[in-house]
């Protein structure tokens, strides 16, 4: 197994997460906020395929999956939709409402798809070019890839505890 292999099955392992929350996301546990915290499970799960689609856009240099698969027009969530969510206001993190989980379920499971076709191009050479020196150490194109599914694996397992809360 190569370090691209390795890659890919960790890519797997949010969207497998993510389908075993799916039957259970209800309008009501999508839209709640226990213990009065800003971040809904909705805000979550959007906030989820926000960051991988943001970043993965900048790595790949690919529009974002967010627009060019309308999923933009879908949520109507105007200017507040089109960032990541860092920063957000409590205002901001509230204004995420949805309806249904299926629009949120197939918007993280369309960027999950666009970084595993993403990383299926990519040699181990590319995989230790160094992509940012801002940091120290300085950031390669692995390390960043693992750090988005790894955010996103964090965000639907505290989407999973909120659920599993109320259950």
């Amino acid at each position: 197994m190569n370090s691209t292999d390795i890659l890919l099955d960790l890519a797997s392992r949010p969207g497998q997460a993510l389908e075993t929350l799916a039957s259970s996301l209800t309008p009501e546990l999508l839209n709640a906020h226990p213990g009065d915290h800003d971040n809904s499970v909705a805000w979550l799960l959007w906030h989820t395929g926000r960051e991988i689609d943001v970043q993965l856009s900048m790595l790949s240099g690919e529009g974002e999956v967010w627009s060019a698969q309308d999923f933009k027009a879908q949520f109507d969530l105007g200017e507040l939709g089109d960032g990541v969510g860092y920063k957000h206001s409590p205002e901001d993190a509230r204004a995420i409402v949805v309806s249904d989980a299926q629009p949120l379920i197939k918007y993280v499971n369309a960027t999950l798809s666009a970084l595993v076709a993403y990383i299926k191009t990519l040699s181990e050479a590319d995989l230790s070019e160094v992509i940012d020196t801002s940091w120290d150490p300085v950031v390669t194109r692995g390390a960043r890839l693992v750090s988005i599914v790894d955010d996103a694996a964090q965000h639907i397992a505290q989407a999973a505890y909120i659920v599993g809360m109320t259950l």
